[in-house]
C-alpha cells in the first residue's frame, strides 16, 4: 500500500465517488465534513479518517484535494491550510475556478515549498463514483509525477496540459462548449413550443440524428421525462463559470459574443429564481418558457 497520505476537502456530488476510489486505490485518505455528513461517515466506515479541521488535514496530507465551488472558497481553504502545509505538499483544485486566482496561488506556494495543480473535471457524479472522471490538468511536470497515480484512482482520461492554470483554462473552454448547448437547447424547446412543435416531437427528430450527443441526452432526461437527477449541475455554478469566462476573454482581447449570450442566459435563470443547489442547468428549459409566456411543460 502507498504511504502517500492524501487529504480530500468537498466531498460532495463529485469529490464522494473520487475520494472512494482513491481510498480503493489503496492510499490512507484523510476527509473532512462540511454541511453533510453523509457522505464523510460513509468514506470513514470505509476506512477513511476524519479530520477535525482544515490545519489537521494540511498536516496530515501529501496530496491535497480541493471540490469546492468557486475560487473565492478555494482561496479561503488554502489560506486556512498554508502554514500547517507539509513541506512538499501538494494542493490539487478539482474545482472549475478562475484561472488568474490558480496561478496566484502557485506562487504563494511554491514560496511555501509546496505545489500546485488544477485538475478540474470532466463527467458527472455517476462518472465519479465508478472512477470514469476526465480531468484536464496545469501543473509542473514534477508535481504531475508526483499526482498522477492519485489521479488515475478517479479519472481514466487524464490530459496534462502545460503548468498551473491551463487545466482551468480549458475546463472554462470545456463548460462554454457545454452551457451553450443548454442555452441553444432551452431557447430551441421554448421556440418549438410557440410554433406548435411538442418537446416530444423534437426530440424525436433530433435524438440519434447528427445533432445528438451526450449532453443532449442527459440534458433531455429533464426536459422530455422530467428527471431531476438527469443532469446535477447547479445553474448558479454554470453562471458562475460563464462569468469566469468572461474575465479569461477580456484579459486576452478576444470578443466573445456568444459567451455573453450564453452567460445572459445563465443569469436570466438564477436572477429569476433558479439559484438554489437543486436548480440544475436543465431547469433552465423551465425559466426560458416562462420567459416567453409558456407554463412549465411538464
Amino acid at each position: 500500500m502507498s504511504q502517500t497520505q492524501v487529504g480530500f476537502v468537498g466531498v460532495g456530488l463529485m469529490g464522494h465517488g473520487m475520494a472512494k476510489n482513491i481510498l480503493g486505490g489503496g492510499y490512507p485518505i484523510t476527509v473532512i465534513a462540511h454541511r453533510n455528513r453523509v457522505p464523510v461517515e460513509d468514506l470513514v466506515s470505509q476506512g477513511a479518517t476524519e479530520a477535525s479541521s482544515l490545519e489537521s488535514l494540511a498536516a496530515a496530507s501529501d496530496i491535497i484535494h480541493i471540490c469546492a465551488p468557486g475560487s473565492p472558497q478555494v482561496e479561503a481553504i488554502v489560506d486556512t491550510m498554508l502554514p500547517h502545509l507539509k513541506n512538499g505538499a501538494i494542493i490539487v483544485d478539482c474545482s472549475t475556478s478562475d484561472p488568474t486566482s490558480t496561478e496566484k496561488l502557485a506562487e504563494r506556494l511554491a514560496d511555501k515549498g509546496c505545489a500546485m495543480v488544477d485538475a478540474p473535471l470532466g463527467g458527472t457524479p455517476v462518472q465519479a463514483m465508478a472512477g470514469e472522471l476526465s480531468t484536464m490538468v496545469g501543473a509542473s511536470d514534477d508535481a504531475f509525477a508526483r499526482v498522477k497515480p492519485v489521479l488515475a484512482c478517479w479519472a481514466q482520461a487524464i490530459v496534462h496540459l502545460g503548468k498551473p492554470g491551463i487545466g482551468h483554462k480549458m475546463k472554462l473552454l470545456n463548460n462554454f462548449l457545454s452551457l451553450g448547448y443548454g442555452a441553444l437547447y432551452a431557447e430551441a424547446l421554448a421556440l418549438s413550443r410557440k410554433v406548435g412543435i411538442s418537446v416530444e416531437q423534437f426530440d424525436s427528430v433530433i435524438r440519434g440524428s447528427r445533432m445528438d450527443c451526450g449532453f443532449y441526452q442527459t440534458f433531455m432526461g429533464y426536459a422530455v421525462e422530467g428527471n431531476c437527477e438527469a443532469h446535477k449541475f447547479a445553474l448558479s455554478n454554470a453562471y458562475k463559470d460563464m462569468r469566469y469566462l468572461a474575465s479569461m476573454a477580456d484579459a486576452a482581447s478576444v470578443a466573445n459574443p456568444v459567451g455573453t449570450a450564453v452567460k445572459n442566459s445563465m443569469a436570466l435563470a438564477v436572477n429569476t429564481g433558479g439559484d438554489g443547489p437543486e436548480d440544475y442547468v436543465p431547469h433552465l428549459v423551465d425559466f426560458v418558457a416562462r420567459a416567453n409566456g409558456l407554463q412549465k411543460d411538464k
